[in-house]
């Protein structure tokens, strides 16, 4: 999420119970483990992150 920090105003990681694991974005469910069945892997999140966002938003310069 480094790339993504000057348009994140909050990020809370909240627990949940039987392995559950979602990403929700202003509400959105981006990513459920519970729908597809299975972990995201590696860099999927961060890809559906950049899609929501929009490909114009651009990455953060460091």
């Amino acid at each position: 999420m480094h790339d993504y920090q000057h348009v994140i105003a909050e990020l809370t990681l909240v627990t949940g119970s039987a392995g559950v694991f979602d990403v929700v974005v202003d509400g959105e469910v981006i990513y459920s483990k519970h729908s597809t069945g299975r972990h995201a892997e590696p860099g999927e999140v961060l890809a559906l992150f950049r899609d929501y966002l929009g490909r114009e938003v651009p990455i953060y310069e460091r």
